[in-house]
């Protein structure tokens, strides 16, 4: 009996100690969420695309409103729709939870949720919007560290002014001045209603995309409050009967697809927010036009087949040759989650990071026709294998990396060093944390979308290294220039013999190995496809003569998918984007690449006469001065044969 009693007294004594030692956690590492108000006042910031169209434009979005100079019915409405018993529960509903789950179960879908407004707080201050049941918990726990912070009276002040209304607003003030052209303080009950129905899905209710649906949900708003007692029948049948009158300003063109570069620009721009008090304009590198299309392709590719691959995300970056972002798209859809991953998210890049290992081989003296060997290998204790389970014995070094052998990849890290291979990576402007083992040459290390594909740009552009950026030119309303960028080429990161080696065995992956869906007829492509352990993540990076792009799709919590590899949907993917970013252009025509040797392929690049500014490549090169391969290093890895036939390479010794 007594310990009956005693187990149970000792669990809840043991939660109490780790939830106590997590509110001495949050308190130390985290500021007060007071500080983190958005400011009341600033300036109009217009966004510009590269042909000087407007692509958004934000100020009122960051106008922070007090919560005592909003109308009672403004946030008598959200809490009326999205917790009830706010004003009862400390932080976390369990009569709402138990609910929402008996809902569901009834309707054998989700038809509830069971988040409170405090809970809803947490996650946009501090969390990310993974649906893993660590995440769930932590966000229960920072929900009661906000109620012994904060007053319920801040934390629904916060939460309003921070939470997403759709069409690109953040925040009430925000959301009543993009849908209806007047400050929040002065909204009708009915006008409050529509812009609380929009908390369940801004992308589905925004009035921008659908004021009939709109409408109907704000008068589901206003049952609720009826129901709840916030307003009596009376007022309840008025506003219902109310006239809604839309801002006619409030459609806001590929706003949606627009998002996530634009917070990548205002982001980059946020030290020139204070610089004037009327309005700033931000002249950035991206194409309106294919930002649009790349956020289309994504969401009817995962529309599409996201389902039955178990692939719930996707990114895409494209690049200029001189680093400019022509497109970024950080997601599925703003709507339903911020989180940029093209920028942001680290994953495992698998055989994309490979042409990293070949060209640190291609700079130790070997050539695209040099032949390795294909065999099973032992490193320590790890035995990697071809993703095919077969081995092909000599092959060439051009065929290695077409067909992505993982045993010829790691033969090549061990005889370089896994250093001499990071050092490769850093030089090509990759920043991420990379591995000192020979799981190197298998893309173990975690790299973002937007550093992977900047150091596929190098081999495009003829061995440049220009780190991604998005600004142009940051200038007032009045005309001031804040800043400008400096049209500068880097120094050559990688010679001329090397980029030409590399261009050639990217274009043989795409022709003739795991990237042939990439393939686009009558233009010269070049590219790699990754795939990480397990099928968790899939990529593609490649380029044409006029610009590089990299595609990633995975799911946020690194749940595996159903057998996508990168030469599948990423690839399907990037050749949409390209084919899009191709439209009504002339292709710039590629250089003549003979396939003899290194040498060959840069007497062939020389023969080329370049097109005046037509293929960046034959340009650069041809201007250059020839310079000479690296000579091979004397540092070699020791390789052993073994009776059974396996092959076992140490790492090379220091000399």
């Amino acid at each position: 009996m007594r310990v009956l009693l005693l187990g149970p007294l000792a669990l809840v004594s043991a939660a109490a100690v780790v939830v106590g030692a997590l509110f001495i956690y949050y308190t130390v590492v985290f500021p007060d969420p007071l500080s983190m108000r958005l400011k009341a006042t600033g300036p109009v910031i217009r966004i510009m695309a590269r042909d000087g169209t407007p692509l958004a434009e934000r100020g009122v979005s960051r106008a922070y409103i007090p919560l005592d100079m909003l109308p009672p019915h403004a946030a008598d409405a959200a809490v009326a729709i999205e917790d009830r018993r706010f004003f009862d529960h400390p932080g976390i509903d369990a009569f709402g939870m138990l609910r929402a789950a008996v809902a569901n179960l009834r309707a054998g879908r989700l038809t509830q949720g069971g988040s409170t407004i405090t809970q809803q707080l947490a996650k946009n201050l501090f969390l990310t919007s993974e649906r893993t049941w660590s995440r769930k918990a932590e966000e229960l726990v920072m929900a009661l560290w906000l109620e012994l912070r904060l007053s319920k009276h801040d934390i629904l002040e916060l939460y309003l002014n921070r939470v997403y209304f759709g069409g690109g607003a953040h925040g009430i003030e925000a959301a009543s001045q993009r849908y209806f052209g007047k400050s929040a303080r002065n909204l009708t009950l009915a006008e409050a209603a529509v812009i609380a129905g929009l908390l369940k899905a801004p992308s589905k209710y925004a009035p921008s995309a659908s004021p009939v649906q709109a409408v109907a949900r704000g008068r589901v708003v206003i049952d609720t409050m009826r129901e709840a007692g916030f307003i009596t029948g009376e007022e309840a049948a008025a506003a219902r009967a109310e006239e809604i009158r839309f801002s006619p300003l409030m459609r806001v063109p590929d706003q949606a697809e627009m998002a996530y570069a634009v917070d990548f620009v205002l982001d980059a721009a946020a030290r020139f927010e204070d610089a004037d008090r009327d309005e700033v304009v931000i002249e950035t590198t991206l194409d309106a036009d294919l930002q649009r299309r790349a956020g289309e392709v994504v969401e009817r590719a995962l529309g599409e087949r996201g389902q039955a691959l178990d692939a719930g995300q996707a990114a895409i970056v494209v690049l200029a040759p001189d680093g400019g972002i022509r497109a970024l798209v950080g997601g599925r859809s703003y709507a339903d989650s911020q989180f940029n991953r093209a920028v942001r998210a680290h994953r495992q890049p698998g055989s994309a990071f490979k042409p990293v290992v070949y060209l640190t081989a291609i700079e130790r003296g070997l050539t695209p026709d040099s032949l390795v060997e294909d065999a099973p290998i032992t490193a320590g204790r790890w035995s990697p294998k071809n993703d095919s389970g077969r081995y092909l014995g000599m092959t060439t070094l051009r065929n290695a990396l077409a067909q992505s052998l993982n045993t010829v990849a790691v033969r090549l890290v061990l005889d370089a060093g896994p250093d001499t291979v990071a050092a490769t990576a850093r030089r090509l402007g990759m920043k991420s944390p990379l591995r000192k083992d020979a799981s190197l040459a298998l893309g173990t290390s975690e790299v973002s979308l937007l550093d992977l594909t900047g150091a596929y740009a190098a081999f495009a552009n003829g061995g440049y290294v220009n780190e991604p950026y998005a600004i142009q030119r940051v200038r007032t309303g009045a005309g001031k220039v804040l800043f400008q960028r400096i049209d500068a080429r880097s120094d050559v990161a990688i010679p001329r013999a090397s980029v030409a080696a590399m261009d050639d065995m990217l274009r043989g992956a795409v022709a003739n190995g795991t990237g042939r869906r990439a393939a686009i007829p009558g233009r010269t492509v070049a590219g790699k496809t990754g795939t990480s352990q397990d099928f968790r993540d899939a990529w593609f990076i490649g380029y044409t003569s006029d610009l590089t792009a990299g595609v990633w799709v995975g799911n946020d919590d690194g749940r595996t998918m159903n057998k996508v590899v990168g030469g599948s949907l990423p690839a399907e993917i990037w050749h949409e984007v390209m084919l899009a970013a191709d439209r009504g252009k002339a292709p710039s025509p590629a250089p003549v690449v003979a396939r003899e040797s290194v040498g060959s392929v840069a007497a062939g690049i020389d023969r080329v006469a370049p097109s005046a500014g037509e293929d960046l490549i034959a340009k650069v090169l041809a201007e250059e001065e020839a310079s000479e391969p690296p000579a091979p290093s004397q540092t070699q890895g020791a390789t052993t044969v073994t009776r059974s036939g396996r092959i076992l390479v140490s790492p090379p010794q220091a000399q």
